[in-house]
């Protein structure tokens, strides 16, 4: 005890600060990391919005394994569970009137509507347009994974360290209930950029699920994907390589400070990170035609009335 005392002593007032600031820093992360409860009330579905959610016409299983799947998500907080049991159920009754689900992962920190990704909002109405030309009836669930803020960016870059241990198994339970009490609906996991990580760990545990696909576009450089079955990825728009897909970390400095600078022009490949790193390449829209004819293809391979 001595030795620790003279320990801190040596660190002086200033250090005895420091050390107490990160200790407590260090508890909170801790405290954040293991506690999905509270501070991630947005995690979950968040478009379309299902609220006060009619369930007198659901059968009692369905509901029964609602409540199971909400007292594991959302703990002793009440308010919460309720959320969960109407996203549950919500999603439920919507996808008993399609034929397949599109789960959407946004990139970024995780936390956008569809309308704030406007290129992959063009890629969902290309991709919902082109099956119902092939006879199916889509719907399409936002699924956002990081509350806005603060503490939301922190758990997310601790999740993300993980590969989105917690994170996984909120949107596994969530997709799995939907194919197991509607068997014969086929679900597509769809994610950019970021949310490829958590796309691609959900798509994992569906990997024996031969009605669960997976499309995904910008992977980061950092993950190594698997080699799954079902999964179309694409890391490239047609007018160059993804910086951020192909670790082009110089590209992507150098087309920032041109950027912050002013010295940006009509010619340069657009993309970017979380509004402020570009990425040159790292955009993608219906537009492209190398990404519309490869999801197209990919639809009909899979989706078309001869499959």
């Amino acid at each position: 005890m001595d030795i620790e005392i003279k320990k801190l002593n040596k660190l002086g007032g200033p250090g005895i600060i420091v050390a107490a600031v990160m200790l407590v820093f260090i508890i909170l992360v801790i405290i954040l990391y293991n506690s999905e409860v509270g501070l991630a009330n947005d995690i979950g579905i968040r478009e379309p919005v299902f609220e006060n959610v009619d369930f007198s016409a659901v059968p009692q299983s369905v509901l029964d394994d609602a409540e199971k799947i909400a007292d594991e998500l959302a703990g002793d907080d009440e308010a919460r569970h309720q959320v969960v049991m109407e996203q549950l159920v919500g999603s439920y009754i919507a996808a008993g009137d399609a034929d397949i689900v599109v789960f959407f992962n946004s990139g970024g920190m995780g936390w956008n509507y569809v309308s704030d990704t406007p290129g992959w909002e063009s890629i969902l109405n290309g991709i919902t347009a082109k099956l119902r030309e092939l006879g199916r009836n889509p719907l399409v669930i936002n699924y956002c994974r990081t509350n806005r803020g603060l503490w939301g960016s922190v758990k997310e870059m601790l999740e993300a360290s993980t590969r989105y241990t917690k994170k996984v198994n909120d949107e596994v339970k969530r997709i799995e209930f939907i194919v197991d009490h509607l068997p014969d609906i086929e679900v597509i996991i769809a994610g950019e950029s970021t949310g490829t990580v958590l796309t691609e760990e959900t798509m994992a545990f569906f990997r024996d699920r031969p009605n669960v696909y997976s499309i995904q576009t910008g992977n980061p450089f950092w993950y190594r994907a698997r080699v799954q079955e079902r999964t179309l990825r694409i890391n490239t728009n047609g007018t160059c390589d993804d910086a951020f897909s192909y670790g082009n970390v110089p590209g992507m400095v150098w087309a920032t400070f041109k950027h912050w600078i002013g010295l940006s022009s009509a010619e340069d490949n657009p993309g970017d990170i979380l509004k402020w790193l570009k990425a040159p390449g790292h955009h993608y829209s219906w537009e492209y035609s190398g990404i519309s004819s490869e999801i197209i293809k990919f639809l009909e391979e899979n989706f078309g009335q001869n499959n």
